[in-house]
């Protein structure tokens, strides 16, 4: 199938060449633009575990900071994993959403053995802070990157919106799923979403999609890139086309 991935680079082009692997012809178009804050250099003193929400949190942690040594705990498998490739090697995932990490680090931490670092961006989701500052922790937040919105629709977006050479969309966050109904509502290509299977990383994610005329939204079990894969596996188009 011709599948859109709008995921920002590096990940977006990490996600096609997996789906080229499954046989699909992958369509990367990111609508968002990372930019990490090379110059930063993250103060650890005191500090007793890390706290990451994406993969470009681990990256941008491994760009501040030359320590390894410290536990990593992350919001899925795709940031753990990237921070096991930086060197990190006490990582842990929650596998789930911000709620899931918080949960996770309750359990697995204690607030008087020392402070808590949340590697962000300009814009997260959830309020991690604020859910384990109210548990006892104290929890410095380290803005260390920013993910910036396209300003308007891709041009190769538009191209396949408008010919109809779209049968899947994967969307992997709220914020780039609110992006890509507001722009292509803003460009009058609504109901070229017609043929298309809206495939979403989770409910908070598909309910971004539901303004636009996608033949179908579907949520991955799993909050998860391989429970993703296996919707996609399961995605007929021509059942809802």
């Amino acid at each position: 199938m011709r599948v859109l991935v709008t995921r920002p680079r590096p990940d977006g082009d990490d996600t096609a060449n997996e789906l080229i692997a499954l046989g699909h012809e992958p369509v990367v178009s990111p609508l968002l633009e990372v930019t990490m804050d090379t110059g930063a250099v993250l103060d650890l003193a005191g500090v007793q575990a890390i706290l990451v929400t994406s993969a470009n949190g681990a990256r941008a942690l491994a760009s501040a900071t030359d320590r390894r040594d410290l536990p990593v705990f992350a919001v899925g498998a795709a940031s753990a994993a990237a921070a096991r490739q930086l060197g990190f090697t006490r990582t842990e995932s929650a596998d789930g959403d911000v709620a899931a990490l918080a949960d996770l680090v309750t359990v697995r931490l204690s607030p008087g053995d020392g402070a808590l670092v949340h590697v962000a961006g300009t814009v997260t989701a959830g309020d991690l802070s604020g859910t384990l500052t109210h548990a006892g922790f104290g929890v410095r937040r380290a803005v260390l990157y920013r993910a910036d919105p396209v300003a308007a629709l891709p041009g190769e977006i538009v191209r396949r919106l408008e010919e109809g050479t779209l049968d899947v969309a994967l969307f992997y966050s709220p914020r780039t799923a609110a992006q890509f109904a507001t722009l292509v509502a803003a460009k009058g290509l609504a109901e070229s979403c017609h043929r298309i299977v809206a495939l979403a990383l989770s409910d908070a994610v598909a309910v971004k999609l539901k303004g636009l005329g996608f033949a179908h939204i579907e949520v991955a079990e799993s909050p998860d890139q391989d429970s993703l894969f296996r919707a996609l596996d399961a995605t007929n188009t021509e059942t809802y086309t």
